[in-house]
């Protein structure tokens, strides 16, 4: 590795599977993923050698634009900031990439050290910010109905009521090889691709925009969503050793351990996830279609924890009453017939229960969010076709930030800017658990905050809450510095309106509980 090298710990990484989902396929974490198939003209090439490499043109300082948005009856003046943060080797100083950024900062603030600061990021690892800056937290939002679901084009964008904005400035980061943000030359990639060199260039990026922007006396909060939480955590441990401890961390949609698919834990992980797609889609027992949200969950956490959990650890030794309990059991809480649950061993994976549970209506579930179903193209498949949520609202993002950029935040450029799927050679394995059991031993007055959706099939709730559970940090940090929240929505909890106030609520808290008293 040729740069970074203030680097000085080792992580371990390991892509979770998701049964029936191929390894690019969670690796993008929801979305995106390194960059597989290359041409001239949109995929970035990393290989690339070429004489007549032209480079980009870079605007000589941030673009700045005035702004004001009223939050929960409080208007909030302030400045964008449009920029691109060199990447610089540690030994030689040789600017070696930019990331880019868009960074909000309320206006008028005489005390710095009272106006938190949040470093926010997407993951894929080929993702771009794009979706917790429109979708999320920025000041705007592209217009989506109630339920998340695409208008009809063209798409636009409108002010965001949950706008992070009353809690602190913001700052959106694209990783390199998404957005804008790319190396100076394709062969440097590499030295940014893989959860390590993520890590360092990241925390580069913190590094020198506390510096420019004269912010190192600011509360500090690290906040990602899907593979962006193993960037979120493992920062939360590499901040603190390179003396740049932070108030919060908040991971949404989280994927930091290997250890909560292990096995048949495999099993387990989607379950309580297909119990809650089947009481939203109204397939359950009449008995079991009245329980509440939070009881159906329960009753799912139940099962899989106990009964089901059980009959796994036995295998070949449970006895056939005991099988033909857990199949019953099974087949009821899922809404799908014990004849196919019993032809998937008792293993239904998320492949063969999206295609299963709607056959009859001809229709698919969704992995990113199960409560949206699309037409399955192949009727006789056990195996989803396309994420029907993703493919209906991943256009109008674009679409809405692109103008946004020009017309409200004034950079005019011709750049491509990559949603997804062009991140550098990713390798390596990871387990970035432990850089935030590392960050609590070390400085004992940070907090956490752990989303989840409880129709996410991608990060689903159940191997999250195995995590926290098992989180090695003490007892008084696990009583007062971590909080959860659940929400009636999927991946993206945020484009679900109720939901998304939910989630808003929850953090401005979050945010009150971790600064200092």
């Amino acid at each position: 590795m040729r740069i970074f090298e203030l680097l000085n710990q080792k992580l371990c990484f390991s892509f979770i599977f998701i049964a029936a989902t191929s390894v690019a396929a969670f690796a993008q974490g929801g979305r995106g993923g390194p960059a597989a198939v290359t041409n001239d003209f949109y995929r970035f090439n990393y290989t690339y050698g070429g004489e007549d490499l032209q480079p980009i043109k870079y605007p000589a300082q941030p673009i700045t634009s005035q702004h004001e948005i009223t939050l929960h009856g409080q208007t909030i003046q302030y400045t964008a900031h449009v920029g691109f943060m060199p990447i610089k080797h540690a030994t030689s100083g040789v600017v070696q990439g930019h990331l880019f950024y868009v960074y909000y900062s309320k206006n008028n603030v005489t005390d710095k050290t009272k106006r938190p600061v949040w470093f926010l990021f997407n993951g894929g690892p080929g993702a771009a910010t794009i979706w917790l800056h429109m979708g999320a937290f920025g000041p705007k939002m592209v217009k989506l109905e109630p339920n998340g679901l695409a208008p009809p084009p063209p798409y636009t964008y409108v002010d965001n009521p949950n706008c992070l904005l009353d809690t602190g400035d913001l700052v959106f980061i694209d990783a390199m090889g998404t957005g804008f943000s790319r190396p100076e030359k394709p062969s440097y990639g590499t030295d940014f691709g893989g959860v390590e060199n993520d890590l360092a260039a990241f925390g580069e990026f913190i590094r020198s925009f506390l510096n420019q922007y004269n912010l190192w006396g600011s509360p500090l909060f690290v906040g990602g969503e899907s593979y962006g939480t193993t960037r979120a955590a493992g920062l939360a441990g590499y901040l603190t050793d390179h003396d740049m401890p932070i108030n919060g961390v908040m991971l949404l949609s989280a994927v930091i351990s290997s250890d909560a698919s292990a096995g048949e834990q495999r099993q387990l992980q989607t379950f309580p996830t297909e119990v809650m797609t089947a009481h939203y889609h109204k397939r359950l027992p009449p008995e079991l279609q009245k329980l509440s949200v939070e009881q159906i969950a329960n009753r799912a956490r139940e099962f899989a924890s106990g009964e089901y959990l059980e009959y796994l650890f036995d295998g070949a030794r449970a006895t056939q009453a005991e099988r033909e309990k857990v199949l019953a059991d099974f087949a009821r809480l899922t809404g799908l017939s014990k004849s196919f649950v019993s032809a998937m061993d008792l293993r239904v994976p998320l492949g063969p229960f999206s295609t299963e549970l709607l056959r009859d209506q001809h229709l698919m579930t969704s992995r990113l969010d199960s409560r949206f179903a699309g037409y399955q193209l192949d009727a006789g498949a056990t195996n989803t076709s396309f994420d029907y949520s993703n493919a209906n609202i991943e256009n109008c993002f674009l679409t809405a930030f692109e103008a946004y950029l020009r017309n409200d935040l004034k950079y005019d450029n011709d750049n491509i800017y990559y949603v997804a799927g062009n991140a550098p050679p990713w390798s390596g394995q990871y387990n970035t658990v432990v850089n935030l059991e590392n960050a609590f031993a070390k400085n004992l007055h940070m907090h956490l905050f752990v989303g989840m959706g409880y129709y996410d099939f991608a990060c689903p709730f159940y191997p999250n809450e195995w995590v926290l559970a098992h989180l090695n940090v003490s007892d008084e940090i696990k009583k007062n510095n971590i909080e959860k929240g659940y929400y009636e929505s999927g991946h993206m909890v945020y484009i679900d309106q109720n939901a998304a106030t939910k989630y808003h609520a929850d953090l401005a808290k979050f945010v009150q509980d971790s600064l200092p008293k």
